[in-house]
């Protein structure tokens, strides 16, 4: 479809008597710290608390009569169901949402209470959509899709409408967060037609990154593992009309670290006492990063803050990670003498300082491994000088700032290395959060195998992280990678990390 067209369809999209046009607020606390203008479109403000009702109410009103009275269905694991199920509940037609077994019960029990027919079914979005289509045939339902729909792309696309009639000061760049493409397609396709001085810059967390791939490679392609934390854009495979309107009008794409997500919830939260959801938090994560990488300074810079449907149990986590992300705290595996007084001497290195945690536990006669947590009052030169002064002093440090496993269990566990599991295999595992998930585990793993290490850390997500150590002799009669296969969870081997190889190997 050409521009042009685009453009045509989001000034006639009916959207209005669902979603409300919603306000720019001004960052003034990110505006001073990052000495730019910086501005959130609050799409948090929406009905159903995300931009998502925008693209499922315009292409709800396309529908001819015929496909109003069959009925229409869509999959999600949050806000796109919860706006296909408002905008069906207006315009007065039955909808069926297939949603994930693992998705947060106030996301079901919103979409239900809009009138909607759950039906749960799945561990992921894929599995869930799978069953929607095979739905939508047996039944002859509508298929409302999330994001590869050109209906959707100008619904979402009404957004940009709205900041060139709102905003009328200058505007040098728009950040915009990424999961199939549909928002930053139909956003970035109006506003390079009338204002196409104004730069289009595309985030996606660093490990669902499928517009960067895709971009990379000329074609869509299909991550092979995402991250769900920000799970409202954890999507493995751009949609293909959005990425061939993202080619022709995204200017760059950046990429963001669920520690500065988390970073970013704070920052809006200190300015308007709201709480974005991670994939909300995720556009202004990538304006700040980009704004300090490129020290751009008197800019006028704007985020959409896509949605607000944070699982509250979500919260904890984030606090805990929202220090490092902003380079405030650092993570340390520092290893000292194994003697008597040595720790002693060790802590006088950090007189003065604000510890966050202190960890060890002996396991070696020779060394003791530490990890320690250092709030840092003036960020990179102070953590400069603590490592200088640990170095001076002879004990050896590691940095895990950028090491998810020992952020996400070692700095939670008590324990040391087990030189009698010398065949012992360290794994990160994604365990579906719903009841059975353990148990489908265990019933997998062979009666030859040992479980010598298991660590459980609740996201708040719909998946949690697990840390399994298993020993598997040689000889076994399956192999790791066709129980990986049979099981069906994402994992990542961790026997390696060097954050592994000091505290578990």
């Amino acid at each position: 479809m050409q521009q042009l067209d685009y453009v045509k369809r989001i000034l006639n999209a009916k959207i209005y008597n669902a979603a409300i046009e919603t306000p720019i607020d001004r960052m003034h606390f990110l505006s001073k710290s990052l000495h730019n203008e910086v501005y959130i479109k609050r799409e948090d403000l929406q009905p159903v608390f995300s931009f998502k009702i925008r693209g499922a109410m315009n292409k709800i009103a396309s529908l001819t009569e015929e496909q109003k009275s069959a009925g229409i269905i869509a999959a999600s694991a949050g806000n796109h169901a919860q706006g296909v199920a408002l905008g069906a509940k207006i315009s007065g037609i039955k909808a069926t949402i297939v949603m994930p077994v693992t998705t947060p019960e106030i996301k079901v029990i919103s979409v239900r209470e809009n009138g909607a027919h759950v039906i749960l079914y799945g561990d992921s979005f894929d599995e869930a959509c799978a069953h929607a289509h095979t739905i939508a045939k047996e039944k002859n339902l509508f298929f409302i899709h999330p994001y590869d729909d050109i209906d959707v792309i100008a619904g979402q696309g009404t957004i940009a409408m709205e900041i060139l009639r709102q905003h009328k000061q200058p505007l040098d760049a728009i950040f915009i967060p990424v999961g199939g493409g549909g928002l930053i397609a139909g956003m970035a396709t109006y506003i390079k037609c009338l204002r196409p001085e104004i730069k289009i810059i595309g985030v996606e967390p660093e490990n669902a990154a499928s517009l960067s791939a895709a971009l990379k490679a000329g074609r869509c392609v299909t991550l092979p593992s995402i991250d769900i934390f920000a799970d409202g854009v954890a999507v493995a495979t751009i949609g293909k009309e959005p990425l061939k309107m993202a080619r022709r009008f995204v200017d760059e794409v950046v990429t963001v670290s669920t520690d500065e997500i988390c970073t970013a919830i704070r920052d809006i939260f200190n300015d308007t006492r709201s709480i974005a959801e991670p994939a909300g938090a995720v556009s202004l994560a990538g304006l700040k990063k980009y704004a300090l990488q490129k020290t751009i300074s008197g800019s006028h810079l704007m985020a959409v803050e896509s949605g607000a449907n944070l699982n509250f149990k979500q919260l904890q986590y984030v606090s805990e990670r929202t220090e490092i992300g902003e380079q405030k705290e650092v993570l340390l595996a520092v290893t000292i003498p194994e003697v008597k007084g040595s720790m002693r001497e060790f802590y006088k290195t950090l007189t003065g300082y604000d510890l966050t945690e202190f960890n060890y536990r002996g396991n070696d006669p020779l060394k003791a491994h530490l990890i320690v947590g250092i709030n840092l009052a003036s960020s990179c030169q102070q953590l400069k000088s603590t490592l200088n002064n640990m170095s001076s002093k002879g004990y050896e440090t590691l940095n895990l700032n950028d090491n998810e496993f020992a952020k996400a269990h070692l700095r939670n566990m008590a324990g040391g290395a087990a030189p009698h599991l010398s065949d012992e295999r360290i794994f990160g595992f994604q365990f579906p959060e719903r009841p059975g998930a353990l148990l489908q585990f265990l019933k997998n793993v062979p009666e030859e195998w040992n479980i010598s290490l298991f660590n459980y850390r609740k996201q708040g997500g719909s998946y949690a992280q697990v840390c399994i150590g298993l020993q598997i002799p040689q000889g076994s009669s399956l192999s790791f990678e066709d129980f990986a296969t049979k099981l069906n969870y994402k994992y990542i081997e961790e026997t390696c990390n060097p954050a592994c190889k000091l505290f578990l190997r």
